[in-house]
């Protein structure tokens, strides 16, 4: 597990300066997934809030191919192997991940209104709950096939848990 004193000893100050600026460990591990989920979630609304045209003919196409293009194996590989432990079931995937892909969703979803105003808000919730709920669920599998890395086997596997992903979004469970 990650703790205050391995914390203290990367950023080369006491534990005393770490609670300085935060007030428990659980504080740290939420600043540090902000900071880096910050810009992904920046990347991720810029093409849909910049009206780009998609090739995309439904919201889940225009949604995936968002995804598909945004680099997310970095910041999973980075934030996983800094603060998640050795276990992927373990707390930390189980809270911060999915801490870090609410703010996601909602981010997306806003994206998503403000390029389809007429959309159903209801729907718009539906797919993005969905997908990240299925990102939750594909960054275990990622985590144990990968062990996390940030390297192009790693991304294959990545890609090819994403495709499964939208697939099973597209036509429906228990349909294979």
């Amino acid at each position: 597990d990650f703790t205050v004193d391995e914390l203290a000893e990367r950023a080369d100050v006491s534990r005393r300066t770490v609670f300085n600026h935060f007030a428990s460990l659980d504080d740290v591990v939420a600043e540090v997934g902000a900071n880096v989920l910050g810009g992904l979630i920046e990347k991720l609304a810029d093409p849909i809030e910049a009206g780009r045209p998609s090739s995309a003919g439904t919201l889940l196409d225009e949604l995936a191919e968002v995804v598909r293009s945004t680099d997310l194996v970095t910041p999973m590989a980075y934030l996983t192997r800094t603060l998640g432990g050795t276990d992927p079931n373990g707390p930390w995937h189980a809270n911060l991940l999915n801490q870090a892909l609410t703010e996601v969703g909602t981010g997306l979803v806003a994206a998503l209104r403000r390029r389809h105003p007429d959309a159903d808000p209801l729907d718009l919730q539906l797919l993005v709950s969905s997908f990240t709920g299925g990102v939750l669920v594909l960054h275990s599998h990622w985590w144990q096939q990968t062990g996390a890395a940030d390297d192009t086997a790693s991304r294959e596997v990545w890609a090819g848990l994403l495709d499964h992903l939208i697939d099973q979004l597209r036509t429906g469970f228990g349909t294979h």
